[in-house]
């Protein structure tokens, strides 16, 4: 059996541009996509946590230390600069991979700086 699950995450990156004449997909400073494991022209979904949009592209490299987080095209309808976005990449793992499978989280500030990264999600209380 597969299962998918979360590969990795850029949790509450902030939208710099939205660029909707644009060939399509999200620009993501290159630093940030190597920090979380996000590869150039992998599939992820944005959580847009300011007006709840739920939408998938593709990533694509922003210049290196930009903390630049363009979405581009048609999905430049769905976050404006200012937006706080989840990123996440999903795999496919069997049920003995995800024994020992733990994801790459990286947290992010109002300006794209790392905050701190982790493998665990807390549990959530009551």
């Amino acid at each position: 059996m597969q299962l998918t699950v979360l590969k990795c995450k850029l949790h509450r990156a902030c939208v710099t541009h939205s660029e909707l004449d644009y060939e399509g997909s999200c620009a993501i400073d290159v630093d940030l996509m190597k920090l979380a494991g996000i590869h150039e022209y992998e599939q992820i979904q944005i959580y847009n946590v300011t007006n709840g949009e739920r939408f998938t592209t593709y990533a694509i490299q922003a210049e290196a230390g930009s903390r630049v987080i363009s979405v581009n095209g048609a999905a430049a309808h769905k976050a404006s600069p200012g937006d706080r976005v989840i990123i996440c990449a999903y795999a496919m793992l069997d049920v003995e991979e995800m024994k020992q499978f733990k994801p790459s989280l990286v947290y992010l500030d109002e300006a794209n700086r790392v905050l701190r990264t982790g493998h665990i999600i807390p549990t959530q209380a009551a």
